[in-house]
């Protein structure tokens, strides 16, 4: 009888669709938030099979389900998230994970709401920002670098608005869950969006973004699997599947800069 696994996987891209929220089992399962296309999908199954291996992948719609259910066993991995989140997870949640491999990144962008270019930017503007540790921490340090901001020399990968040393414009941030930032665009100035979720709204990252992160973004997104199954063969050759040549050749085509691979 084939092996199977599975992935789950959270929806994420709009232009092309990028599913990441999966997770693998005995039937591998793969939980994932972003991820790419279904071709994509397709094309990392069908590898797969042709070792036996049956590829279940499951989608989920927030950033905690898919590491409890790996840490739980109900799931065999997951790849939706950057090194930074899964540390904080682990340590707030008591969690046993380890990533395996990097794979692409997924630049965060700032959006123009009521605002369409950082020079008019007003005095007393609002930014919604995710209120994640990391991604809010990433948030304000893409902000930084747009020079809207300056934090505070020891604010580090969490920072968090108490952590502002500089804000001449004044402004006031929105703290609200990674997805629900961009329903907001239109009610703020700006919006500090992570890319699968600005896909999911329709909006185009190498365009419409005014400023994106760099492509050596330390967030690389990475296949995350629970502690002790580093080595599991399902798990190596699903590694493989995602580090292939025909992979990095499909970012490299689908997205147009708004998913760089870094294998």
């Amino acid at each position: 009888m084939p092996k199977t696994a599975k992935i789950r996987t959270r929806k994420a891209l709009k232009t092309p669709k990028i599913r990441t929220r999966k997770i693998l089992k005995t039937t591998p399962k793969i939980a994932k938030i972003i991820t790419p296309k279904r071709k994509k999908h397709k094309q990392i199954k069908e590898t797969l099979a042709n070792q036996g291996i049956i590829l279940n992948i499951h989608v989920y719609g927030d950033y905690v389900v898919p590491n409890t259910a790996v840490d739980e066993g109900s799931e065999d991995a997951n790849f939706f998230q950057h090194k930074p989140y899964l540390d904080d997870f682990n340590a707030t949640r008591g969690t046993n994970l380890v990533d395996v491999a990097g794979i692409h990144v997924e630049p965060m962008g700032i959006y123009g709401g009521r605002v369409k270019s950082l020079e008019d930017l007003p005095d007393g503007a609002t930014i919604a920002v995710p209120n994640d540790p990391t991604n809010e921490g990433r948030a304000l340090l893409l902000l930084e670098n747009a020079g809207l901001i300056t934090l505070k020399q020891d604010a580090g990968l969490e920072a968090t608005p108490n952590d502002i040393e500089s804000n001449p414009k004044n402004i006031s941030f929105t703290e609200l869950e990674a997805a629900m930032v961009p329903n907001i665009l239109s009610e703020v100035d700006f919006a500090v969006i992570n890319v699968n979720y600005a896909l999911e709204a329709g909006l185009n990252p190498s365009e419409d973004a005014l400023a994106i992160e760099s492509a050596d973004s330390p967030y690389v997104n990475i296949v995350v699997v629970k502690a002790g199954n580093e080595n599991d063969p399902r798990i190596l050759a699903l590694v493989d599947a995602l580090q292939s040549d025909e992979v990095r050749e499909f970012i490299t085509t689908s997205y147009g800069g708004a998913v760089v691979a870094t294998f």
